[in-house]
């Protein structure tokens, strides 16, 4: 038997103050974008805001629905319109922000399961890791040089093969 060890590490900010400039703005911009959910039933407002290796950026928020099975999170609405207004360009970094209106918005959270394979495949797609910052609309900030670490062993389109 061989034990296989799988670990990554990420960088910890104590606030937003702490960032690059270029990646504040991002954190803000997505901080803002939240209001823009429409999230009647979780009251939890998730805004995504990523810059394109062109310097375009491009938003999403979470957009739920009683049937909650219907609902799309925000970084997949995000992925999706940058797919098609901006086909084949890869992102470069996507701010995460959340606004829970219930409760605490004072620390990061992580994509859930579905949106961390859609952003692991969207790296393979475009052959480039996506940086991400994770914020809540205060508090620490999280930043994750690629995606894909958060989904270790994935299923892929090489599977298929």
């Amino acid at each position: 038997m061989q034990k296989e060890e799988y670990r990554f590490g990420f960088d910890v900010y104590s606030s937003s103050n702490e960032l690059l400039p270029e990646d504040a703005v991002l954190v803000e911009a997505a901080r803002k974008v939240t209001e823009k959910a429409y999230a009647p039933y979780s009251q939890f407002q998730v805004g995504a805001v990523a810059k394109l290796n062109n310097g375009e950026t491009i938003s999403g928020t979470n957009q739920e629905n009683a049937s909650y099975p219907v609902g799309i999170c925000a970084e997949r609405v995000l992925l999706a319109s940058a797919s098609m207004l901006h086909t084949d360009v890869p992102v470069h970094t996507m701010a995460i922000a959340y606004h829970n209106l219930n409760g605490e918005s004072g620390h990061p959270v992580s994509p859930c399961g579905m949106c961390r394979q859609y952003i692991a495949e969207y790296e393979t797609r475009t052959n480039q890791p996506i940086r991400l910052i994770l914020t809540g609309m205060e508090g620490k900030v999280y930043v994750i040089e690629k995606a894909s670490q958060l989904l270790p062993l994935s299923f892929g389109s090489a599977d298929l093969k």
